[in-house]
């Protein structure tokens, strides 16, 4: 992604390639930063409320300063003032600042990436890897942190393996979350997803799926289920803000079927969009 437009506090729009966070930042020196990405439709920042939300429980939860919350809504009124024609990614980022100093807050606006688009048309393919189940405090469950490392490992791996997905799974052999998705399953009209209650991120999108999935014609149910349960059912798709539907037609190199699912909440998801 190339970045359109940086906005920081205490600076408001600066340019692109000027520095803004300290090399003392807590962010920068431990990862003890939050940060949450959302797809920006038009101009219009989608669910925008609910990823402050999530933004500032992580913040307490990794024990940052409070966030400064209409201090980030004003930044991202001025990157959206930059914001071409289509649709464009807004990432906001909460740091704890160097020690003794203030916090870092900062808006980004960056462009979609372009293989979004083409990965959907054909479907994505995901290997599963080993994970870690957060379920206990200090693991950080349901916490979107900087401390991506893993997450970004484990996608080079994907890559290394012939896929643009990986998938995590616990020693029991238990579906987790992807990297930056959320994992969901069809069969029959019903539809699976991991719960929440396994220390996933509670995803924005994941939600909006769950408000959506019933005027689609399709229940949904959420548990622990195993990887086996995917690789059998009639069909499977990730979700996340800037990815949205993403259906898979390959896991571990076993194919899966290509199903209405994906596509009819991706149209569902994209009509609500447009009614913001």
């Amino acid at each position: 992604m190339s970045l359109l437009a940086l906005a920081t506090l205490g600076r408001g729009l600066v340019d692109p390639g000027e520095p803004v966070v300290r090399a003392d930042d807590d962010g920068l020196l431990r990862g003890r930063a939050a940060f949450e990405t959302l797809r920006v439709y038009g101009g219009r920042p989608f669910r925008l409320e609910a990823h402050l939300d999530r933004l500032a429980a992580s913040s307490e939860s990794i024990g940052l300063p409070p966030v400064e919350r209409q201090g980030l809504e004003d930044l991202t009124v001025l990157v959206l003032g930059r914001a071409p024609e289509g649709d464009t990614v807004l990432r906001l980022v909460w740091t704890g600042g160097p020690l003794g100093g203030l916090p870092t807050g900062l808006a980004l606006l960056s462009d979609i990436p372009g293989w979004i688009e083409e990965v959907r048309l054909r479907g994505a393919r995901a290997v599963s890897l080993l994970g870690v189940r957060a379920a206990v405090p200090w693991l950080l469950p349901g916490v979107k942190s900087t401390s991506y490392a893993v997450n970004m490992a484990a996608e080079a791996e994907a890559r290394r393996q012939g896929a643009e997905e990986a998938i995590f799974v616990d020693a029991d052999d238990i579906v987790l979350e992807g990297t930056v998705t959320n994992i969901w399953w069809r069969t029959g009209k019903t539809l699976y997803t991991p719960s929440l209650e396994l220390g996933i991120l509670a995803g924005v999108t994941r939600a909006t799926l769950l408000e959506l999935a019933p005027s689609c014609g399709y229940a949904v149910e959420e548990d622990a289920y195993a990887l086996e349960d995917v690789l059998a059912a009639d069909e499977a798709f990730t979700s996340s803000s800037v990815r949205e539907v993403m259906p898979l037609v390959q896991i571990d190199g076993r194919s899966l079927g290509r199903g209405p699912a994906a596509d009819m909440l991706q149209g569902a998801l994209r009509g609500l969009a447009a009614t913001l």
